[in-house]
């Protein structure tokens, strides 16, 4: 299983996979399952807010619980919390630093869109 996530990782980085294909267990609140089961589903290259994230688990009221679910992702990039931005357009609440969430948003946008940088 790591040599898988390791390869699956350097294809990432490489720009050559777009979706990890790992069997993952996530260790948190169901809460906290269904927030990052649906960080899966934001298409690589794209990005929503907080607000869309609490309407996609079909909890619109639970922003401020989807930005702590989110920031307890403990399976970063794979589960790709990253791509989740605050609702004005700004980049906000990325454990690994900002600089580390903006450079992953550019480069994704660079594999799926060509784009040099979104932010």
């Amino acid at each position: 299983m790591l040599k898988k996530c390791i390869r699956q990782l350097g294809e990432y980085f490489l720009g050559k996979r777009k979706k990890f294909d790992l069997r993952l267990t996530f260790s948190g609140s169901t809460f906290q399952r269904q927030v990052w089961n649906e960080l899966m589903n934001i298409p690589y290259g794209k990005h929503i807010n907080y607000l869309d994230l609490s309407k996609r688990i079909e909890n619109v009221k639970a922003t401020r619980a989807v930005g702590t679910a989110n920031g307890n992702n403990k399976i970063c990039i794979v589960v790709p919390c990253h791509r989740v931005i605050g609702s004005n357009g700004d980049l906000v609440g990325y454990g690994g630093d900002l600089w580390r969430k903006k450079w992953l948003l550019d480069h994704e946008a660079k594999f799926a869109h060509g784009v040099q940088s979104l932010f």
